[in-house]
């Protein structure tokens, strides 16, 4: 081995790095370096273990590739014993066949001689795991949705939708351990307070995980406090997420404006002084909206009049109230008695019609049978109608809801229509259709998936047509296929129901939430939802039940437009 050789490293390095260039320069520590020339640097002295020295050496030859000075960097240099091809660069370092042959197999591959999964980080893994469960979907939903029995391709489908879920979230949660555990304990040091806050970050992560997984055990008469906490985790990971995320990129951001002439000029030690203030920023605003979101979540919905001309309405349907429900998730966190309510809410507006447009349940109909018994009570003159939403189909038992959606006195529509007439003038009447949801073509469920031209047949475009469509994609494509629509009823969206779930919801659907004036005699109405989703939570919005006045353009009020109003 020849003496000269010379290695660089920067004084604003990690400590490990620096800990690694001191174990590699000799037993002792630079400070103790036989060899070192004259003028290099010498750093404190460190006694190590030969085991030690050897495993740091290493990890700095193949952690060093990484660790590149910024311009303006003041370096500093010691001498190492060693060969010259170990001096060179990084690259040239891990290529050199001598040091091949010093490392393990594994180390090889590392060092960027064999490139692998290995060198990826733990999150792309995680992304590319997430890729593999979706593939498995497209293929068992495309190839063997019909070689394979309903109840077996259901709870198929179910365990698919857990995976591939909690395969997504656990590159969110991987980001999450690493600020908020790892990252905040390490400049407070390992003590017993920080074990503690390890386990409970640890614990609110598998509470979040574990939400999905109450869909398959824990549907009952009423929600259980587990499923109640674990989807409240899972709110609070969402809201959590996004702040990590943009405080940390406003905190680059002003890096950045600051310059490197302040950050030169700063004191060594005064930039990581609070090194972690964003992340308990983050966690202190994530506690404030949950608390916030669960008080608003608790409340019963708004009653929401709504005032809509809709075109050929025939005169004696002038001033009909059709009352909207849309998304009340009957699941491990919404039961009967929120149901009871709900039904008793509607019985007190007296309507004509009732509309539910999709979304009414998270589960299979066994566990639900006695929790849906409230809808037998409902009370509509001229009926109660269903369409499917997307999460009707990923329970996997749509069909089965549908009889038993009849026996409670609720008529599906799936992709058909009604004539809706008066009893006491059956000549005057209005077409009220409703198509599947499109999720069921994605999912390639057998016998499902919007029909337009199914639904619509028989509707005559002399008469009023009211589409009930579940998503706002559905009703800007019927639209578009019929524009002689005069009044499509959505919802989907739940208007966000938290933030900041709020910001794609709006950027991704047509329609977000309210009424929407299409072409010259065509509406759109989006329900923001009558309860919520799993998460038990409202964040931005609220939940909704809206009474809908159907105006004739020959009525005696026509000239006022669409209006509408709030009710507590």
């Amino acid at each position: 081995m020849t003496a000269g050789s010379a290695i660089w490293y920067q004084s604003g390095w990690p400590s490990g790095l620096r800990r690694c260039v001191q174990v590699a320069v000799s037993p002792g520590g630079v400070g103790s370096n036989p060899t070192s020339d004259k003028g290099s640097a010498v750093l404190p002295a460190r006694p190590w273990s030969s085991r030690c020295r050897e495993v740091a050496a290493r990890r700095f030859l193949l952690g060093a590739e990484v660790e590149r000075p910024h311009a303006g960097a003041v370096l500093r240099g010691v001498r190492l014993r060693g060969e010259q091809h170990l001096a060179a660069s990084p690259v040239r370092r891990a290529a050199s066949p001598r040091f091949r042959h010093s490392l393990p197999p594994r180390q090889t591959q590392r060092a960027g001689v064999m490139p692998g999964l290995s060198k990826l980080p733990l999150e792309a893994k995680v992304a590319m795991a997430t890729g593999l469960v979706f593939f498995s979907m497209l293929v068992s939903r495309s190839v063997l949705s019909a070689r394979i029995p309903e109840g077996t391709r259901a709870k198929l489908f179910r365990l698919q939708f857990l995976l591939f879920v909690n395969s997504l979230m656990l590159i969110g949660s991987v980001r999450i351990w690493k600020r908020v555990a790892v990252g905040l304990c390490r400049w407070r040091g390992e003590s017993c307070l920080t074990h503690c806050w390890k386990l409970a970050v640890l614990l609110f992560l598998t509470s979040a995980h574990s939400s999905f997984l109450t869909l398959l055990v824990l549907v009952s008469e009423e929600p259980s406090w587990i499923g109640l906490v674990t989807y409240t985790c899972l709110g609070s990971y969402v809201i959590l997420l996004f702040f990590l995320f943009v405080f940390g990129w406003l905190d680059q951001a002003r890096k950045l404006l600051a310059g490197s002439r302040s950050a030169a000029s700063q004191a060594p030690g005064a930039a990581d002084r609070h090194p972690k203030r964003k992340d308990v920023l983050a966690i202190g605003v994530t506690l404030a909206l949950t608390v916030l979101g669960l008080l608003n979540g608790a409340q019963p919905p708004a009653v929401v009049r709504v005032e809509i001309p809709v075109h050929k309405l025939p005169r004696s349907f002038d001033n009909a109230k059709l009352v909207l429900l849309s998304d009340i998730h009957l699941g491990p966190t919404v039961g009967k008695s929120r149901l009871e309510m709900i039904v008793s809410m509607v019985n007190q507006l007296q309507p004509d019609m009732v509309a539910i447009v999709g979304d009414l349940t998270d589960s299979q109909v066994d566990p639900l049978q006695t929790v849906t018994e409230p809808l037998r009570h409902m009370k509509s003159r001229l009926g109660t109608y269903f369409v499917t939403g997307n999460h009707e189909y990923y329970t996997g038992d749509v069909d089965r809801w549908f009889s038993h959606l009849k026996t409670l006195n609720v008529q599906p529509l799936h992709n058909g229509n009604v004539r809706v007439a008066l009893p006491e003038s059956s000549e005057e009447w209005f077409c009220l259709a409703g198509v599947d949801d499109l999720e069921a073509s994605v999912l390639q469920y057998p016998g499902h998936g919007m029909d337009l031209a199914r639904a619509l047949s028989g509707c005559s475009t002399e008469k009023a047509i009211i589409l009930l469509a579940h998503q706002p994609h559905a009703a800007k494509r019927a639209l578009q296929e019929r524009p002689d629509i005069s009044l499509v009823l959505s919802g989907h969206t739940h208007a966000g129901q938290i933030f900041p779930l709020s910001i794609p919801a709006y950027l991704l659907n047509p329609f977000f939430a309210g009424l929407y004036r299409v072409g010259d005699s065509s509406f759109v109405y989006v329900t923001p939802g009558t309860v919520y989703y799993g998460v038990p939570m409202r964040i931005g919005s609220r939940a909704e039940i809206t009474e809908i006045i159907l105006k004739s353009p020959s009525g005696p009020d026509t000239s006022t437009g669409a209006r509408g109003e709030r009710a507590s």
